[in-house]
């Protein structure tokens, strides 16, 4: 199960190996990758055109722009909807220790220097990936200990580039 949050309206998402249910009703659609970040999507005989905005891998949060209007979508996985369940939601992410690399890719500019001081969703770097930039962001607070990369270094999926105080 997850939980997808668009433009602060919630729906439930369910996957078997038939149907997608969309807060329990069947969700019928088609899509299929056109180009790296593009996919093309057929929902009740209408065809739209998605492009991903913006993916922030760490917080599960994208934008993306279907047919030309925008859209902000946060992601639920079901641990993520556990802890929430169990009150903990906020636990996890009070405190950043390090940031790493969700995927193999090229730093394209560090927005952060040693010593500043990082508040949840403050932009740390832009990492390119798949000749698409992402822009990764703190997922807690902290004070910038570290910086272990620098503009147009490429990085190893799981490196760490950001430690934290």
């Amino acid at each position: 199960m997850l939980k997808a949050s668009v433009n602060n309206k919630t729906y439930d998402i369910q996957q078997n190996a038939t149907e997608t249910l969309l807060n329990g009703e069947p969700f019928g659609w088609d899509f299929a990758k056109t180009q790296d970040g593009n996919f093309s999507i057929l929902y009740n005989n209408r065809s739209f055109n998605a492009e991903v905005i913006e993916a922030d891998y760490a917080s599960k949060s994208f934008v993306l722009k279907i047919n030309n209007s925008v859209y902000t979508v946060g992601v639920k996985d079901r641990f993520d909807i556990l802890l929430d369940q169990l009150g903990m939601s906020n636990a996890a992410s009070s405190k950043v220790n390090d940031l790493k690399a969700p995927m193999p890719g090229l730093v394209v500019d560090v927005k952060v220097l040693v010593g500043d001081a990082v508040k949840k969703g403050d932009t740390l770097l832009i990492l390119e990936a798949m000749k698409m930039e992402n822009v990764l962001k703190a997922t807690g607070d902290g004070k910038v200990k570290a910086i272990k990369v620098a503009a147009r270094e490429n990085v190893e999926k799981n490196q760490v580039m950001i430690e934290f105080e």
